[in-house]
């Protein structure tokens, strides 16, 4: 394989410190005007301080971090299993199901919440009004991103094989879905949970059509009186944001280079085969 040369080093190089410029000196300005004193000039924390100090944004951050986590769970749970299914059983169904994952795509956000008004008279009436009951709208709301990152994983394993070699060894579903597919796809489940808690926490449409208080409604209604305030929590969800997408960097990379050498599908049939549990099956 050609290693790139040194002029393309170089152009690569400077794109991505212009890329770098481009994308970190909006940051740098909210931080700039987060930690300003805009009356007695000078540099102040405070407006930091209000993230946990502030009653209401701290609740706001809390619900938000919650919604987040539910959404993830009830997405994985509902959708790794479907996909994995349709891929064993049903590949008839896979264009159906790739269609109605990516339908929330084409749908505008007012649409969504007329939509739902009626159904939602029935989970209130279940589940009560908190705003964690956003969990549902928000689980079809990250599906067209889950699915893709799922579906790469996915096909980038022999299912087929996986699947075989642990049901020959008497293996139940659940087991061959929890202790053999799932290890084998763990990038892509890593990328449907990363980018559908950066999804929650940065929507707020849906919140604030709907009439509940998420973290991105908070902070638009603290943003007509304390400015500083509003920018350091929009600073600190994007720094998140950008600190899950660097673990997810870093973890499917550790993971790339643990299984270079062998196959994925060649470990995890010697997994399989040297697991005691699996002939007792699931």
């Amino acid at each position: 394989m050609n290693r790139p040369s040194a002029s393309n080093r170089a152009v690569r190089s400077v794109l991505l410190v212009l890329f770098a410029l481009f994308f970190m000196f909006p940051l740098y300005a909210m931080a700039d005007f987060s930690t300003r004193n805009l009356i007695q000039g000078g540099r102040t924390l405070d407006a930091w301080k209000s993230l946990v100090a502030d009653d209401t944004l701290y609740s706001a951050i809390t619900i938000s971090l919650a919604l987040a986590a539910f959404t993830v769970v009830v997405m994985l749970a509902v959708l790794v299993p479907t996909m994995i299914w349709v891929r064993l059983r049903a590949p008839w169904a896979k264009g159906m199901v790739d269609f109605l994952c990516l339908l929330p795509l084409t749908i505008p956000a007012l649409v969504i919440v007329v939509g739902m008004r009626g159904v939602y008279e029935w989970v209130t009436y279940f589940f009560g009004e908190s705003t964690l009951t956003l969990t549902f709208v928000y689980v079809v709301l990250v599906l067209p991103y889950a699915n893709r990152a799922i579906d790469a994983a996915l096909s980038a394993i022999d299912l087929q094989t996986l699947s075989e070699a642990a049901r020959s060894l008497g293996a139940g579903w659940t087991t061959t879905i929890v202790r053999i597919v799932v290890p084998n796809i763990w990038s892509g489940i890593l990328s449907a949970a990363f980018i559908s808690i950066a999804v929650v926490l940065g929507e707020y449409t849906i919140a604030s059509l709907s009439g509940y208080q998420n973290l991105q409604v908070v902070i638009v209604q603290i943003g007509k009186s304390d400015g500083p305030t509003s920018v350091a929590a929009s600073l600190a969800t994007l720094l998140f944001g950008f600190v899950l997408l660097s673990l997810l960097s870093l973890l499917t990379r550790r993971r790339r280079h643990g299984v270079q050498g062998q196959g994925v599908e060649d470990s995890a049939v010697v997994a399989a085969l040297s697991t005691p549990q699996l002939q007792g099956g699931a």
